[in-house]
């Protein structure tokens, strides 16, 4: 179902570099008429309870990246956003990606990070209606209630 705009695409991505600038760019320029971009590197669950439009979350795993170099409690944040999503009228899309497919890290940052970014998965989409896993550009629904 298409939803009218306006509709608010939910930044996670924070440009540190030159490299990052020029995604955010892109990102931007593919975007058209009708989005209003919320730069939200941390506090996705104040936007989504405070949102009356559709959001576009891009991405839970910056989001997780930011949460752990912030400092912050994972689990805390991890349900504050699951807590406003379950709570909000606004239609809501999480793009996340799937990091537990490959080889284990090599070191233990990025295992722990690995293994809480799959948790996190798991947990939004325990409470999404829908569950679209892409692969090699192609959709696999994996839950549509």
């Amino acid at each position: 179902m298409a939803l009218p705009p306006p509709w608010v695409y939910c930044a996670t991505a924070q440009p540190f570099d030159s490299e990052m600038r020029e995604r955010i760019a892109q990102h931007q320029a593919r975007r058209g008429k009708g989005w209003r971009t919320e730069e939200t590197p941390r506090d996705i669950s104040c936007l989504i309870r405070n949102s009356q439009y559709p959001l576009l979350v891009d991405c839970l795993t910056l989001w997780l990246t930011n949460v752990m170099l912030g400092g912050m409690n994972v689990e805390t944040e991890t349900e504050a956003l699951l807590s406003a999503a379950r709570s909000t009228e606004a239609r809501i899309v999480f793009v996340s990606n799937e990091v537990g497919l490959g080889i284990v890290p090599d070191n233990a940052l990025a295992r722990v990070f690995r293994d809480r970014a799959g948790r996190l998965n798991q947990a939004v989409a325990g409470i999404a209606n829908k569950v679209i896993f892409m692969a090699a550009g192609l959709p696999m629904v994996l839950k549509d209630e």
